[in-house]
């Protein structure tokens, strides 16, 4: 089954929430946790215990689990395998970004078929060139996996250079989308997704786009559910609106953070209807 099928049928079954898994330092101690690779081992599965299974999608950053080395890394792949054995769908924020084999390599890394690290979608950054995304797209298709670039994102530091215009008055954030449509028009089928913050008015045509878009912001960065069906009029049916801390502060129970997961993502259904 494709990654867009696979989509489609995790948010008819889950709604369109994305939980992010963000065990950063102030988390850790806030559940009573060391900022220890145990500690972050607990978190996890305290995240796979509350969302596999009842949450569409899940969004591991990648960072927290990368400080803590080899261990952390071990943590991350058992993060990922519970949560894909119970039928969610794993989006790693992992970011990557570089140009020819290098980045076949990144993709080999969070898409391959036999990775210990492999997940259904992994995030991008086109800012080496979208055309040097290539190596990533096409092993996405090739494995019936996803991938989000990096388009308009939540943080205000990205605003010069995503806002910057060519000489035909382009901006770099509508290249990225204009690039990642004609990819997917090749392809035949949303291989390429967009993340686009649902902070503020991002400013982008994205019509002319069908694939999913991810839009981080949602709850600790400011971002409300109304917000959504304002920023992303015409675009909301594979619209997947992120939300992390909002969510995660209600933890360590794991009954608690699957209703609070349930409560963001009745509230996006609800405003997105």
């Amino acid at each position: 089954m494709t990654w867009v099928r696979r989509l489609r049928g995790a948010v008819a079954e889950h709604g369109r929430l994305c939980v992010g898994i963000d065990p950063h330092p102030g988390l850790l101690d806030a559940w009573g946790l060391g900022d220890t690779v145990d500690g972050l081992g607990s978190f996890s599965n305290a995240c796979v215990e509350a969302f596999a299974g009842h949450v569409g999608i899940v969004k591991p950053q990648v960072a927290f689990f990368e400080r803590f080395g080899s261990a952390g890394i071990a943590v991350l792949e058992r993060t990922i395998a519970g949560l894909r054995s119970a039928g969610t769908l794993v989006l790693s924020d992992a970011k990557r970004g570089d140009i020819g084999t290098t980045l076949d390599a990144y993709a080999s890394a969070w898409l391959g078929s036999t990775s210990p690290l492999r997940s259904d979608a992994v995030t991008l950054s086109p800012y080496l060139g979208v055309g040097a995304l290539a190596p990533a797209i096409e092993r996405a298709a090739a494995h019936q996996s996803g991938v989000f670039v990096l388009a308009r994102t939540s943080n205000a530091d990205g605003t010069a250079v995503q806002t910057a215009v060519d000489s035909g008055g382009v901006s770099v954030a509508q290249h990225v989308v204009d690039e990642a449509a004609r990819w997917n028009a090749g392809l035949g089928d949303e291989t390429v997704g967009l993340v686009v913050g649902a902070t503020r008015g991002h400013g982008l045509d994205v019509t002319a786009f069908g694939g999913p878009i991810l839009a981080p912001g949602l709850g600790a960065q400011g971002a409300t559910v109304l917000d959504l069906a304002e920023i992303f009029p015409d675009t909301r049916e594979l619209l997947l609106p992120s939300s992390s801390r909002d969510i995660l502060r209600y933890g360590p129970a794991t009954a608690d953070l699957r209703a609070a997961a349930h409560r963001v993502r009745d509230d996006v259904e609800r405003a997105l209807s």
